[in-house]
């Protein structure tokens, strides 16, 4: 578990061209992507090119939520869509369906569930006390991350005493049907955790309830 880490990480930022009509619902303006890039889109609205970034309202009253490389979030008139590169949303802007996993106890109350890190299998265990998705060397090593030369180095206070990590960031981070991207992770340099941790840097994207003795965790749109 962390409670405070020194230093600092940087994250590369990637572009993808690749134009996607939108159609909207019946009366709703064209919509066509043009380009994806982190925290903004370039779209075509009704023939108008913009350049919108998260949070910004064009003046056809189509609003970008966020966007990445790799997908954007548009809403109009109070209804939002989902694009993913090679995916169409659709015909309609209507509220798309959110994707849910609930992890059940084990017998000693722990929540652990099978997932992927960069499209490799993992054994997460759920931990809201981490700060980060959080593994040892070894684990790292197994995922082929080189943390000593790309990780960002610190240290955080633990149960035991300091340890030296290392924060990188996780191109994919997967749960059941939610998949995240550029998830950052601290790396120790021990063999501690003994488990990966499933920390509050992909949590605190998702929400998380409780749904009886289960937790179910459900993506954010």
């Amino acid at each position: 578990m962390f409670t405070r880490v020194l230093g600092g990480a940087r994250v590369a930022l990637l572009a993808v061209l690749l134009p996607c009509a939108l159609p909207a619902a019946g009366g709703g303006p064209k919509i066509t992507v043009l380009g994806l890039f982190k925290d903004k889109a370039v779209v075509v609205i009704d023939g108008h090119q913009r350049l919108l970034r998260d949070g910004q309202r064009s003046p056809e009253g189509v609003t970008l939520i966020s966007a990445n490389s790799t997908e954007a979030i548009i809403e109009y008139a109070g209804r939002r869509a989902t694009y993913r590169l090679g995916q169409d949303i659709g015909s309609t802007f209507s509220s798309p369906q959110r994707s849910a996993v609930r992890i059940w106890p084990d017998r000693s109350g722990t929540y652990s569930i099978v997932g992927s890190i960069n499209r490799y299998p993992v054994d997460f265990v759920v931990d809201t006390g981490a700060t980060f998705v959080s593994l040892n060397r070894r684990e790292a090593q197994r995922l082929g991350i080189d943390y000593q030369v790309d990780g960002t180095p610190g240290r955080s206070a633990t149960a035991a005493g300091y340890s030296r990590i290392f924060l990188v960031m996780l191109n994919r981070v997967k749960v059941g049907e939610i998949e995240l991207r550029n998830v950052r992770a601290a790396i120790h340099d021990s063999d501690f955790p003994k488990q990966v941790l499933l920390g509050m840097s992909f949590l605190a994207r998702v929400d998380m309830r409780r749904a009886g003795q289960a937790l179910e965790l459900r993506r954010k749109f």
